[in-house]
């Protein structure tokens, strides 16, 4: 976990692991929570909130990173009326001090600043801070909320998860919907997120499981399920720092696993009435192994390029308790019947899964979704 910045003039630096961004609400517009493509104009008229923009900023043990975090809240560029909401989750290192040091600076640059937190022995964690802030913020607008408006980021160090950043930077509007599958995680980067309190109080709150929790993948997914759309700002607005105490790192991958499988299953399976799964290898039978057993009668192959998988014939689930042992046949990606859902790790291969995948002339969201 760590703590929340803001700067104007297109950039931003994060204090840790778990941070949002401001997309320079001046400047950019946002979709409905309907998920249409008409975008609008941010409506700042002002009704019952003391604050144009709230700033949530959970802190854990961030001392290292918070007055370069700070410094960046002090230089936005934004002209409306800010609050800066903090809530200690039981740091045991200087951020406290830290940050009441800040808070004359900032409230001299007329940016309210409120300090709360508890001092018991172990964190609650990343949903629990965050929920505490809201609760005592008064903003029309939160800086990390979802509706979703994010926008494209820079590694710090310069080169860290390469394939990732050039994922998450490249992706096409539609594919914010359509990739949300993806080992990845949301589409729209949890430290750019930005929308208003009416669609934070539609979602609901952060989940409190406290550390292991994807809390951010979780209220994505609840975004989504409500009917939420996502927005890309194409500018790079947030250096992201990547490092080892980050609290993403404290998330299994089996936990990732596990809610992916369960939203694929409600979102495209519970539609489909059958489907290929592309890759016989590991990742491929570990998805079929996943699923409820309704969706796994759903599989009527594999596809795969290897072709001693191909000349096998077929998967045997071992584990079933059918009898006889469910076989699902293996044939080359050619051969194969969409819709497809994919688990080929995508810029791996300099290109070829690509292409091959292009050659079938589909539709990404209607004939295939990546679950790689």
């Amino acid at each position: 976990m760590s703590a929340i910045c803001v700067s104007g003039r297109g950039k931003r630096t994060e204090s840790g692991g778990e941070d949002f961004v401001v997309c320079n609400p001046t400047k950019q517009s946002c979709v409905s929570p309907s998920g249409s493509s008409d975008q609008r104009r941010l409506d700042y008229e002002r009704e019952d909130y003391l604050n144009d923009v709230s700033i949530i900023l959970p802190v854990y043990n961030a001392a290292r990173w918070l007055d370069e975090c700070l410094q960046s809240v002090l230089e936005q560029d934004f002209q409306g009326s800010m609050e800066l909401l903090v809530f200690n989750d039981a740091s045991k290192d200087d951020s406290m001090n830290i940050i009441r040091k800040w808070r004359t600076k900032l409230e001299d640059r007329s940016i309210h600043v409120v300090i709360d937190g508890h001092e018991s022995s172990h964190p609650k964690g990343v949903g629990f801070a965050k929920n505490r802030a809201v609760e005592q913020s008064s903003g029309r607008f939160l800086c990390f909320l979802d509706a979703i408006i994010g926008c494209q980021v820079m590694r710090e160090p310069e080169g860290s998860t390469e394939r990732y950043t050039r994922w998450i930077n490249g992706l096409t509007q539609e594919q914010l919907v359509t990739q949300v599958f993806t080992s990845h995680g949301p589409t729209v980067i949890m430290p750019t997120w930005f929308c208003s309190r009416e669609w934070l109080d539609h979602i609901g709150t952060f989940d409190e499981g406290g550390k292991g929790v994807p809390e951010d993948l979780l209220f994505f997914y609840e975004n989504l399920r409500k009917g939420g759309g996502m927005f890309r700002v194409d500018h790079c607005l947030l250096l992201y720092r990547y490092h080892s105490e980050a609290a993403t790192h404290a998330v299994l991958e089996e936990t990732i696993w596990k809610n992916r499988v369960r939203f694929l299953e409600e979102r495209v399976l519970s539609l489909w009435p059958s489907f290929t799964i592309w890759n016989a290898g590991k990742q491929g039978r570990k998805l079929y192994r996943s699923l409820s057993s309704k969706n796994q009668k759903k599989v009527v192959s594999f596809c795969d390029v290897d072709r001693s998988k191909i000349t096998k014939g077929f998967y045997t689930y071992q584990e079933s308790k059918d009898k006889p042992k469910p076989k699902i046949p293996i044939y080359h990606f050619t051969e194969a019947k969409p819709p497809f859902i994919i688990c080929v790790k995508l810029d791996l291969t300099g290109g070829g899964f690509e292409e091959n995948l292009s050659s079938l002339k589909l539709k990404e969201g209607v004939d295939y979704y990546h679950f790689s």
